[in-house]
């Protein structure tokens, strides 16, 4: 078995479309992905990618991102109505969203948002962030909502982990804001509010993890930070081909 790994598959793009279709049906039918997240606002291109993917894979382990809980285009009363459908999508299809067991090895997806604890988020942030108008969470701030996801994570306690040689977690949202490198520029930075919470950095230390898959941010690199090995694979946009790999990569 080998465990291969991508995220923001952004399908609303026509050449990512292709690109899903294309892939083998044959070389991974042994193999593991982890989808982490960002795989299409409309549901009907998230069913399209569960549907491939899991002809073409062993087992298909998914986090949803933020792009896949948007109510707009799907006219949904709330995001938490959305999480309900991705949900119910997955299930369908067989994708797994709980911890996945072979042998020693677990796999353990870690839900989350963004909490400000990378940064406060500016007036420019307000305006210009997408899910501050696309998301709905009635009831529910962005803290309360990292909150709400984060306690839902497994724990070491949790029976499935007992006697896991080795673990891998995965999550969309980034862990720690020092995975985005120095180069980045300033004009850049400013979303950094919004890539994620220090919650889930606590969350993969406390379960063990030796490495952590997660998404969202688009800048592709693999890095160890106090001893845990950080890969991010997105796919991107196809604006975007210049600076991401826009294939799969195998982590294990």
């Amino acid at each position: 078995m080998r465990l291969f790994a991508i995220s923001d598959l952004h399908l609303d793009y026509a050449a990512n479309r292709e690109w899903l279709q294309q892939l083998s049906r044959h070389e991974y039918n042994d193999d593991v992905l982890i989808l982490a997240g960002d795989v299409s606002d409309r549901l009907a291109l998230l069913d399209e990618a569960f549907g491939t993917l899991t002809k073409r894979f062993s087992a298909v382990l998914f986090v949803p991102g933020n792009h896949d809980l948007w109510t707009t285009r799907e006219r949904m009363h709330s995001s938490f109505e959305k999480l309900d459908a991705v949900s119910a999508a997955a299930d369908e299809h067989g994708v797994r969203r709980d911890i996945f067991r072979a042998g020693d090895l677990a796999i353990i997806p870690l839900l989350g948002w963004y909490d400000y604890s990378f940064g406060a988020a500016d007036d420019y942030l307000k305006a210009a962030w997408a899910d501050y108008r696309a998301c709905q969470w009635p009831g529910h701030d962005d803290v309360a909502l990292t909150r709400f996801f984060t306690e839902r994570n497994p724990t070491p306690s949790t029976p499935l982990l007992q006697h896991a040689g080795q673990i891998i977690t995965f999550s969309h949202f980034l862990p720690r804001i020092d995975l985005m490198p120095e180069r980045i520029p300033d004009k850049h930075r400013k979303i950094y509010p919004v890539l994620g919470t220090t919650v889930l950095d606590k969350q993969l230390r406390a379960l063990g993890s030796s490495m952590h898959v997660y998404g969202h941010s688009h800048v592709n690199r693999r890095v160890m930070l106090d001893g845990v090995t950080y890969i991010n694979n997105a796919f991107g946009y196809p604006s975007e081909a210049h600076f991401t790999t826009r294939e799969l990569v195998q982590v294990l």
